[in-house]
């Protein structure tokens, strides 16, 4: 039996909220987006490719917790990049995860207002 190190809960929890706080890229904001928040009460967000569903859901309790924002479930998607010409060359643009957040009712982030 070799001895394992216990690493301290407070080191381990702290690393992991500077992770979560990496998970959010970026709020979509497009039309699109807009008619989904104002029809069925969700955020979308771009993500890390590695974030999970839990990860993105914890991440916007952590940033948002002094307004007590709750999140009901999330949707995750992964957007293939286009492929783009310019002249002879073709390429591609990166593919990218985003979320789709849906929050308890009564609840709204107003990004327009914390700018």
């Amino acid at each position: 039996m070799s001895p394992t190190k216990a690493v301290p809960k407070i080191a381990s929890l702290q690393a992991n909220e500077e992770r979560l706080m990496t998970i959010l890229l970026a709020p979509v904001v497009s039309e699109k987006a807009t008619q989904i928040a104002d029809r069925h009460n969700q955020v979308i967000f771009r993500v890390r490719p590695d974030a999970t569903k839990k990860d993105v859901k914890r991440a916007v309790e952590l940033l948002w917790k002094e307004k007590k924002i709750e999140v009901a479930s999330v949707q995750i998607v992964n957007v293939h990049g286009k492929k783009k010409r310019f002249g002879a060359f073709t390429g591609r643009r990166r593919n990218w995860k985003k979320a789709y957040v849906s929050l308890k009712p009564g609840q709204e982030i107003n990004f327009a207002q914390e700018a």
